[in-house]
């Protein structure tokens, strides 16, 4: 952070653990201080980490400085209840929905969310997505979609039983 009379610059700096290079992320730039929310303001001057971070992973920051950011090195955990394709069988609710929770948003697809908390394979996934057992609201492609904080999945038990009916007939 860099303020000089009235205005105010807001970084955050990447190094390059490469080359030791150095990148700067603009946040905002000559941006009068009174302008600036005053809790904001001293979340910026004390380098709170949270705010670095919800900065780090926004689409609207690295859109504006025209940037594309790896995110192949983020270590994320991916907590959930096991669920199991059995529970969701013998479960009493037709439809069971899944909600993610996340403050960040670096590029984790839902496939892949979706293939480790239930256990499937990439094939099973597919042949899921392909009878609609696996579905969004907003009948978005689940496979290559992007989550996002609030998005929602479920699963069609009906759909599921006779996909694994229709596997088990010859």
């Amino acid at each position: 952070m860099n303020s000089q009379k009235k205005s105010t610059d807001v970084w955050l700096i990447y190094r390059c653990v490469e080359c030791d290079s150095t990148y700067n992320l603009t946040i905002l730039s000559r941006t009068k201080s009174e302008l600036i929310n005053k809790d904001l303001f001293l979340n910026f001057s004390e380098n709170n980490e949270a705010v670095a971070w919800g900065y780090a992973f926004s689409q609207e920051i690295v859109s504006k400085n025209n940037v594309e950011l790896n995110y192949c090195s983020v270590e994320y955990e991916i907590l959930h209840d096991n669920i199991s394709i059995d529970d969701i069988l013998s479960s009493d609710t037709e439809i069971v929905t899944f909600r993610v929770q996340t403050p960040f948003d670096f590029g984790l697809k839902w496939s892949s969310v979706i293939r480790l908390c239930l256990g499937l394979s990439a094939n099973q996934l597919d042949r899921m997505i392909e009878a609609k057992v696996i579905f969004t609201p907003e009948d978005c492609l689940v496979k290559k979609r992007k989550i996002k904080d609030g998005d929602v999945v479920q699963i069609s038990k009906e759909r599921l039983q006779s996909v694994y009916i229709n596997r088990m007939t010859p």
